[in-house]
């Protein structure tokens, strides 16, 4: 298995055990989606991945797997896995999403939008109010980002000042924020591991375009 890249700014505190995960899943799908076209994969729809509304990584349990536990020294599992993501369908449709999200092993939050062109603004409100929520009820240590938009830049700071460790997760070749990556603790970088999962895994194989 090709393992991602990992960027931290100095040696972990080997107290800061607990970790929760928190994913701008609308983000992520558009530029899983993205990086794929432009390597003429197509990602097949399945458990794992839904177009436009939510993708994740094949084989891989959100709070168990999805950074290296060993190496930064916090719990082989997590407290708890978020996603956030949006779609243009009835409630039907959201509830069969949020179905599909936490059979993978999420806590999900699925908003409703009028247009798929559009980016909700529920997704970026509710991310901040949970990873906030609980880094002030003291309930992680350490903070999983994946996102790659600027904006949340004053979040991770505020949870910095909070004493919480935060990284960011994302793939550093789609338009990443520079400015995201400096502001967290550590950057781990989502390709290779993330493809190499889908082409392994039964249930997210990568056919190669035409």
């Amino acid at each position: 298995m090709a393992e991602s890249f990992i960027e931290l700014k100095q040696p972990i505190d080997p107290h800061l055990r607990r970790w929760m995960l928190f994913v701008d899943g609308e983000n992520l799908t558009l530029r899983a989606q993205q990086l794929a076209a432009e390597r003429q994969l197509t990602l097949s729809r399945g458990p794992t991945y839904d177009p436009d509304v939510y993708v994740w990584i094949p084989g891989v349990l959100p709070t168990q797997n999805i950074v290296p536990g060993a190496r930064l020294g916090v719990q082989g599992q997590g407290i708890r896995a978020y996603y956030y993501t949006s779609l243009v369908g009835d409630e039907q449709r959201i509830v069969s999403v949020k179905e599909a999200l936490w059979t993978l092993g999420f806590s999900p939050e699925v908003f409703k939008k009028s247009r798929q062109d559009q980016k909700a603004k529920g997704v970026d409100i509710a991310l901040a109010r949970d990873i906030l929520g609980h880094a002030y009820r003291d309930n992680y240590d350490v903070a999983v980002l994946l996102a790659g938009d600027g904006d949340y830049v004053p979040l991770i700071l505020e949870l910095k000042r909070l004493g919480k460790v935060v990284y960011v997760a994302f793939f550093s070749a789609s338009p990443l924020s520079p400015e995201l990556r400096l502001a967290a603790d550590g950057f781990f970088e989502l390709e290779p591991f993330f493809f190499d999962q889908w082409k392994r895994h039964p249930s997210g194989v990568i056919v190669s375009g035409t």
